[in-house]
């Protein structure tokens, strides 16, 4: 040590005992330098595993509001539609949404979110921006059951819209089918004929499309034809639906959004 500090005679002992001394070193420091490099690999492991699954979380997010977005962009247009409707037909109306449907083989009800403390009673007519759907069956406080015009029990006086010829339509029990059978096989009537509301019976409002003829089959032996039409309403996929009033219907002020045009009662 004394000699190392008055000059460098013995350096290059020490470079060769420093050579010799590395390996040894190098074997000694091995188990802890990896250990520690093993924690650090797995500590950031974790530390991407934990941002990926955070990452994965928000993206499943991001894409649940992306679907949110469209239903509401798709449920907005509808909504338009009604109101656009609503304005064109010149009644009052009640939007309602569809809470449960009833599918039933032969029974075709559906129910609604808007009753009887929104004004909403038995017999009122029920359509969508296309459409007849049906009538109020029943009119609970919070809620209303809406028969439609497929049910097999229900039955809608309609007219030719071409020539003004006088029918009934019939549920048949299926969504995409009416039928006419007090028709005779010299009827006035072809497939493509709209058939609208008449008015008659005071229930539906004259002037709404309820159905399209899609079938006139002549029946020489009998009376009457085998007519069919299809509902001009969706009736399987409207989620949205117009509950009507009448000119002649006087409507509650209290709890309830209608729609007015023109100063309607």
């Amino acid at each position: 040590m004394i000699v190392e500090q008055k000059n460098d005679t013995l350096k290059p002992l020490r470079d060769l005992l420093s050579v010799v001394v590395y390996p040894i070193q190098y074997v000694v420091d091995f188990p802890g330098n990896q250990l520690q490099k093993t924690i650090q690999s797995l500590k950031s492991y974790d530390e991407l595993l934990s941002e990926n699954k955070d990452l994965k979380r928000q993206h499943l997010i991001n894409n649940a509001k992306l679907l949110k977005f469209a239903d509401l962009e798709k449920e907005n247009i509808r909504l338009r539609s009604l109101i656009d409707s609503s304005f064109k037909l010149g009644e009052q109306v009640l939007v309602a949404e569809l809470v449960s449907v009833n599918l039933a083989p032969y029974e075709h009800v559906v129910v609604v979110n808007k009753g009887s403390r929104f004004g909403v009673s038995k017999g009122q007519a029920v359509l969508d921006e296309n459409g007849i759907v049906g009538q109020v069956a029943r009119a609970l406080p919070l809620s209303s059951e809406i028969i439609l015009i497929s049910d097999p029990n229900h039955a809608i006086p309609v007219q030719v819209n071409r020539n003004g010829l006088h029918t009934i339509a019939i549920g048949s029990g299926q969504l995409n089918k009416l039928s006419l059978p007090f028709l005779p096989n010299n009827a006035d009537i072809v497939p493509g004929d709209l058939l609208i509301t008449s008015g008659l019976g005071g229930v539906f409002p004259q002037g709404y499309p309820v159905a399209v003829v899609s079938s006139f089959v002549e029946q020489p032996d009998k009376p009457f034809a085998i007519i069919q039409a299809q509902p001009s309403a969706a009736l399987n996929t409207s989620r949205e639906l117009l509950i009507v009033w009448n000119n002649k219907q006087v409507i509650p002020l209290s709890n309830q959004v209608v729609v007015e045009e023109n100063g309607t009662d």
